[in-house]
């Protein structure tokens, strides 16, 4: 099993009206000209206007640093998760890791960052978003070099552990950040598609760039530059990120009442419970029967409804919720998540098994595959750039449906591809199309999301987001090493080649993949349906 994984405007259900709203650390995220020309709602607050605007709103070069000093600390942690997808095989021999963590130091890092991720757009939307994401980026720094300095595969894990936690506390506030900085329009279009893309490119950069820095100086020299460029754009964004606003009063009690504490540990352990148990399915299913993992599966489970009851009774109390149940009844903003789900699991998967399958099937080099697989990156990126350009003029509804319907032709095109046919018969359309509805749907869906919730709470936005991608990754991952090993292990009982057991497994994996994308299309088509335009400019 081990082998496998080497390598809107939105039609308003109820929105959250009914729950007080007071302003956390900022006025409005949302625009901040015509928030300024608000004052007078804020001034019986205990938060002070911030003083580092101009004409109503920053100049467009702080804003363009601003988004380039967030998308290049997303950009380096997503690196690191391209990094070790290539290079674990390495890693793993110099640092004698043992057979049965060998996906760990991959694992834990989606474990932790998704369990987190709720917690700290939550925190952040009360004490500062420039606060949490300061000390986000300085330790994600630490964490990264930490990882080249490791000597033992078990600090490794523990170091990847760390860096998730602390790329936690970047991805929901660069939301924020960037929704607060950039008006509403084109320039906030473009913001999110850079945080937007620089997730999938990072991620299959980081396999381009492996394959060479392996046979040439060594896995450890990547975690020291990721590190040493992660600490200069935290000297960036000192000076970069706007300021926030003083907060009057004890920071303590805002934390107390303005966080809903309850429901965010509550379905942060079912997230995290859960991810844990998919880590250990990635080595073996058979461990899906020892009693603690049965056990532990039970336990997340139940902490679904108790975490839908505990909403309830807090929208009910015109109390602070965190996802208050009312949005999930809005059938565009549940199928805009599931949609990113899906398309986020796919896409993470077809790069992770097109890999082994170059180099496991077709016997190229590390550096072989990630030059196959590099088409995605550069598909990805120009479709990112476009989407932020143009999202303003056209109908997100056909977009979205357009690239489910593309992207779902990667994963069947892989899985009835011949181990002897020519890269450019189908693997090649294959990475052309595989990025297409991940990297659209994550602007598309980013937008969604954030003008659902209110601009006071556009961290946690965020965070909702970035936990629905991740756990997509990590389900994606998941359910798809799973076939593919179960369907190996059958064939290995025939007698069959080892060849041949691999390919008929990495086949049974694209058909899942393709499974699941034509329900993605069923969900985009039949759910998105009233989706309004998203990204416009709002006077």
């Amino acid at each position: 099993m081990s082998e496998l994984l080497y390598a809107i405007e939105l039609v308003p259900a109820r929105r959250n009206e009914s729950l007080p709203s007071p302003p956390r650390n900022s006025i409005s995220v949302s625009d901040p000209v015509r928030d300024l020309g608000d004052t007078k709602s804020v001034l019986g607050s205990s938060i002070q206007i911030p003083i580092d605007l101009e004409d109503g709103g920053l100049k467009e070069g702080r804003i363009i640093v601003i988004i380039a000093a967030l998308t290049g600390v997303n950009f380096l942690g997503s690196l690191c998760n391209g990094f070790i997808t290539i290079g674990l095989p390495r890693i793993a021999s110099d640092l004698s890791l043992s057979e049965h963590l060998i996906l760990w130091p991959s694992a834990v890092y989606y474990l932790t960052s998704s369990s987190c991720l709720l917690l700290a757009g939550s925190v952040a939307d009360v004490i500062g978003n420039k606060r949490v994401n300061l000390l986000g980026c300085f330790l994600t720094s630490i964490f990264i070099l930490a990882c080249g300095l490791a000597r033992s595969g078990i600090e490794l894990i523990m170091f990847r552990a760390m860096q998730g936690i602390a790329v936690s506390l970047c991805l929901p506030t660069s939301v924020a950040i960037v929704a607060y900085a950039a008006p509403s329009g084109r320039k906030r279009n473009i913001g999110f598609s850079c945080l937007g893309f620089v997730q999938p490119i990072g991620f299959s950069l980081g396999m381009v760039l492996e394959g060479v820095i392996l046979d040439s100086v060594g896995w450890r020299f990547s975690y020291y530059l990721c590190g040493s460029l992660s600490l200069a754009l935290f000297g960036v964004s000192l000076w970069a990120l706007p300021r926030d606003s003083v907060i009057e009063g004890s920071a303590f009690a805002k934390l107390k009442q303005d966080i809903d504490w309850v429901g965010a540990i509550v379905v942060s352990t079912s997230i995290g419970v859960f991810s844990y148990i998919l880590a250990t399915l990635t080595s073996s299913i058979s461990y899906i029967s020892r009693p603690a993992n049965i056990a532990l599966l039970l336990v997340s489970v139940t902490l679904v409804p108790i975490f839908v009851i505990w909403e309830a009774r807090r929208e009910r109390l015109y109390l602070p919720a965190l996802i208050p149940n009312s949005l999930w009844r809005n059938t565009v903003f549940t199928s805009v998540c599931l949609t990113v789900l899906f398309s986020n699991a796919v896409a993470n998967a077809m790069e992770v098994f097109c890999s082994l399958f170059f180099q496991e099937i077709q016997h190229t080099s590390a550096l072989g595959a990630s030059i196959r697989i590099l088409p995605s990156l550069l598909v990805g990126f120009l479709i990112q750039l476009t989407t932020g350009l143009l999202i303003h003029r056209t109908s997100p509804y056909i977009l979205v449906l357009v690239a489910l319907l593309l992207s779902s032709g990667a994963p069947l095109l892989m899985a009835v591809v011949s181990s002897h046919w020519p890269y450019w018969y189908a693997a090649f359309p294959a990475q052309l199309l595989s990025p297409l509805s991940c990297d659209i749907m994550f602007t598309i869906g980013l937008l969604a999301v954030s003008e659902e919730f209110p601009s006071h709470t556009q961290a946690l936005a965020g965070a909702v987001f970035n936990t629905v991608a991740q756990f997509g990754t990590s389900l994606g991952l998941t359910l798809i090493a799973v076939v593919a090993a179960s369907v190996t292990k059958n064939e290995g009982d025939r007698g069959m080649r080892r060849e041949e057991e691999l390919l008929a497994g990495y086949r049974a994996g694209f058909w899942t993949a393709f499974a699941s994308m034509g329900l993605a299309c069923i969900i985009g088509a039949f759910g998105l349906r009233k989706m309004g335009n998203v990204g416009v400019k709002r006077d």
